[in-house]
């Protein structure tokens, strides 16, 4: 992916990415179903928390969402591992998606240790 487009294009993009996802999941009966849901949830959750960021009222708050962001991020990547893992979907299938969602982990963590270092170095 270009590493130049923004946290929040690329969020965006990656919830774009995972409702293709659960839009195939979806279509297979059972437990792909109930996982598709929980990856749903988290995985357009990260950027939806990116963006309410870029409102925050404060470092605080911003470090916050983003914090509430990382969180997401790594639950999505725990869905991705399972269905992969336990071969409900095909390896080849998902494994650029699981590799796209751990970068954007990266940002994350990295973001997060900047804003920290901002607000402690002002204490």
């Amino acid at each position: 992916m270009n590493q130049n487009i923004s946290i929040a294009d690329r969020t965006k993009a990656l919830a774009i990415r995972i409702v293709k996802a659960c839009t195939f999941l979806d279509e297979k009966p059972g437990v792909c179903r109930t996982l598709s849901k929980q990856l749903l949830r988290s995985g357009t959750s990260i950027g939806a928390n990116v963006r309410e960021a870029q409102s925050a009222q404060s470092d605080k708050d911003f470090l916050s969402k983003l914090e509430i962001a990382l969180k997401e991020e790594r639950e999505t990547e725990y869905w991705l591992e399972i269905l992969i893992e336990s071969e409900l979907v095909e390896k080849i299938k998902f494994e650029l998606l699981l590799q796209e969602t751990k970068e954007v982990g990266k940002i994350l963590v990295a973001s997060t240790r900047k804003i920290k270092d901002k607000i402690n170095n002002r204490n």
